[in-house]
């Protein structure tokens, strides 16, 4: 008996020991043609472990983030009642409806609100892939205005392009795209601006070439826009400063020389100097501007009680709607429109400083420059101290592409703010990074 249960328990042994070996090779034992055992090759697999995706975590939002967004929620509010005061009476005795300008207005607003929640929704870093083909796609825009029965011209500028009833200005795209473009590559290139194939030729690419696009068309407040932008990322992102210096040097040099070559611009663009002596032709819009701030005085006339936009003020609901703000809202609602753009333009600095990366800090910081800037330049030329360029206002003038890309640029200002961090950033481990950039 004991020797039968011996046999058994060898014999059951022995079966799975070759069972598990052929589990070990991959399969039972082959005979080779020789007769010798031969056994099958182990088959080699590839375990693949999917990392669980890590979703990302933000903490309270810093208060910097709630008033960007309250003041860009005020301002396109009040910009849609100027522009429906601005336009109703207008279009009482020109169309069926008093509200088409504001319908259209309020539907790039709808349409710039649901751009905004996409734009704030994904984090801003994983928009970078994007930047490039979106640089390609925004600066192929700008050619269409030369395409004949594409491009229409619009204030002596050919700078739109309409399919249709569908129409939009290629150049408010371009600021955009040239910010990030600009702050992506200054990012790659950090330690390395000092070198002129890094910082001064980039910069002066884009700066020359958006510049010079706008500037064929016409557009002479956006060459103005999209060259003092360029120049306030690169002073941003650390590019010397003699190479910012060289770049603005060529860049008004030329503007100089384009604007003497030609009496026409020339006295168009130096009328502003002498308003009243030119009110009859060249300065009657900034005069007329001037009369509607005057009649406004310390409280306004009232929302829909501007007198000057029944005719009298050229192109109020668009490039002098701030003159039709201070004549209803007076001195304490342009004083409050003013201030908007300061928080707007203060607290997107705040945001670039405190930026998680230097992506989102070149991105932040050149949205809030932009947008301080066209509202400098349309609110001076406006109080007739500076020339009148036929800039929007951001979030105010009718405009579908302005007020989308307006909104589009405020979204990303408020998604790097929501990503704000309360600690230094650390610096990009680089090669180089113990080389400090030439800031001379």
């Amino acid at each position: 008996m004991t020797i039968a249960i011996k046999s058994f328990d060898t014999a059951d042994v022995k079966a799975r020991r070759e069972a598990a070996l052929e589990r070990i090779n991959g399969g039972p034992k082959r005979t080779s043609p020789s007769g010798s055992p031969k056994r099958a090759k182990p088959s080699r697999r590839v375990v693949q472990i999917k990392e669980p995706r890590t979703r990302e975590v933000l903490g309270p939002a810093p208060g910097l983030y709630y008033w960007i967004g309250l003041t860009v929620a005020a301002f396109v509010m009040l910009g849609l009642v100027m522009v429906l005061s601005a336009t109703s009476a207008r279009e009482v005795a020109s169309s069926s409806t008093p509200y088409s300008t504001f319908i259209r207005q309020a539907g790039w607003a709808g349409m710039g609100l649901l751009g905004m929640a996409v734009v704030l929704k994904v984090p801003y870093a994983r928009w970078r892939p994007l930047v490039i083909p979106g640089t390609v796609l925004a600066a192929g825009a700008m050619m269409l205005p030369f395409v004949p029965g594409v491009g229409v011209t619009i204030n002596d500028a050919n700078s739109w392009v309409r399919f249709g009833s569908f129409g939009f200005q290629p150049s408010e795209f371009l600021k955009l795209a040239s910010i990030a473009f600009l702050a992506d590559h200054f990012t790659r290139h950090e330690h390395d601006l000092h070198l002129p194939r890094n910082g001064l030729i980039p910069l002066g690419l884009v700066a020359f070439g958006c510049a010079g696009v706008s500037f064929l068309q016409g557009d002479l407040g956006a060459a103005i826009v999209l060259t003092a932008v360029s120049l306030c990322v690169g002073l941003i992102a650390g590019v010397p400063y003699r190479h910012v210096a060289t770049v603005a040097g060529i860049g008004m040099t030329c503007a100089a020389v384009a604007i003497v070559s030609s009496p026409w611009r020339f006295n168009r663009f130096t009328a502003y100097r002498d308003i009243e002596g030119n009110k009859e032709h060249l300065a009657f819009q900034s005069w007329q501007g001037l009369l509607s701030i005057a009649n406004g005085g310390m409280t306004g006339s009232g929302i829909g009680g501007s007198r000057s936009k029944l005719g009298y003020l050229p192109y109020a609901h668009s490039d002098f709607i701030f003159a039709v703000i201070a004549d209803e809202l007076g001195f304490i609602g342009s004083v409050a429109v003013i201030g908007g753009f300061g928080l707007i333009v203060w607290f997107g600095i705040q945001a670039a400083l405190a930026a998680p990366d230097r992506f989102g800090m070149l991105l932040a910081g050149g949205v809030a420059c932009w947008l301080g800037i066209q509202a400098v330049v349309n609110i001076g030329g406006v109080a007739g101290v500076m020339p009148v360029t036929g800039l929007t206002l951001p979030f105010f003038s009718a405009g579908g592409s302005s007020l989308f890309v307006s909104m589009l640029a405020a979204g990303l200002l408020l998604n790097v703010a929501r990503r704000a961090v309360t600690v230094p950033r650390r610096a990009e481990s680089s090669p180089r990074s113990h080389r400090r950039p030439d800031r001379g």
